[in-house]
């Protein structure tokens, strides 16, 4: 049995969550889905997913099997589009959306040098906070940064996304350096409103385990962009991504703490709709995204 077949046959079941739906995609019997995943685990040893009658869930091998597997899958079809549009242009409209304050930063400009790429095209971006829902909503592509949620959307990572507990030296001079999360409580802590997708804590890795620690404060704002500012000028200790603080950190402005428990970073991720053949123009506008974010020249010529 084909080993690629195989592959594909396996993110059809996870994306669709079940066996009947990946075969009605593909034009076959359960059946002969059912025998490529049984063959695939067989190969490998493992177990993928639990199936009932009733459900699938993915085991934690499986889920980590399907972020590799997306990913190849989308290099290659990305490696298929760029030799088949060969000199070709992208057309018709585009439409795109992602974090404000990431957008401004990482996506608005690599908009512009898009479009002067495939002049032909019209592009529609849409920075919002909020997940916004591409399917129902219309939209080709977006770019979401941290841990995703289950869906049925493709999801392919295009880079690292690294938090930091950071301060401006002013601060950590009047109140002291935090040598521990469990200080967090003793500190001036700036944070994200309750609504915000912070409410659980600031992550870190303590013993090996991932913890999420509550903080001290009087201050928070729904506006990550405000935390920043009010960081920079001393108010208080801020949780923030490296791509937005990284060019305060090389200037001194800010000063990341607590980075012996650093957790491991969430992703960078284009989340498109899922379809049998993606447009030339999404396929096309991921590439574009990866060539960049994939260069670590890229992050530290802007900051992040």
């Amino acid at each position: 049995m084909d080993r690629f077949k195989q592959v594909e046959t396996f993110v059809a079941v996870a994306t669709k969550g079940s066996l009947t739906a990946a075969a009605l995609l593909e034009g076959v019997a359960p059946a002969v889905i059912g025998r490529r995943i049984d063959a695939l685990e067989a190969r490998l040893a493992v177990r993928l997913m639990h199936r009932t009658t009733r459900k699938l869930t993915l085991t934690p091998e499986g889920q980590a099997f399907l972020e590799d597997c997306q990913r190849v899958l989308a290099e290659l079809h990305g490696a298929e589009a760029a030799v088949s549009a060969g000199s070709a242009q992208a057309k018709g409209h585009l439409r795109l959306t992602a974090p404000a304050g990431f957008g401004r930063r990482h996506v608005a400009p690599l908009v512009a040098s898009f479009l002067a790429q495939h002049p032909e095209l019209r592009i529609s971006l849409n920075l919002a906070d909020r997940v916004i829902d591409l399917v129902h909503e219309g939209y080709d592509c977006a770019v979401r940064v941290g841990d995703l949620p289950d869906s049925s959307l493709i999801h392919q990572r295009l880079a690292d996304n690294r938090r930091l507990v950071v301060a401006a030296p002013a601060y950590l001079r009047r109140a002291g350096t935090p040598q521990h999360p469990r200080e967090l409580l003793q500190h001036e802590c700036l944070m994200l409103s309750s609504e915000s997708s912070q409410t659980r804590g600031w992550a870190f890795l303590v013993d090996g385990q991932a913890h999420f620690h509550r903080q001290g404060g009087r201050l928070d704002c729904s506006d990550g962009q405000v935390l920043h500012e009010w960081c920079l000028t001393g108010l208080g200790l801020a949780w923030r991504s490296h791509w937005e603080v990284a060019s305060d950190l090389q200037a001194g402005r800010l000063v990341s703490v607590l980075d012996a428990f650093a957790a491991p970073p969430n992703g960078i991720y284009a989340v498109t709709p899922e379809r049998s053949l993606q447009p030339l123009r999404v396929r096309l506008w991921v590439e574009h995204l990866r060539k960049h974010y994939a260069k670590a020249e890229y992050w530290m010529r802007t900051g992040g």
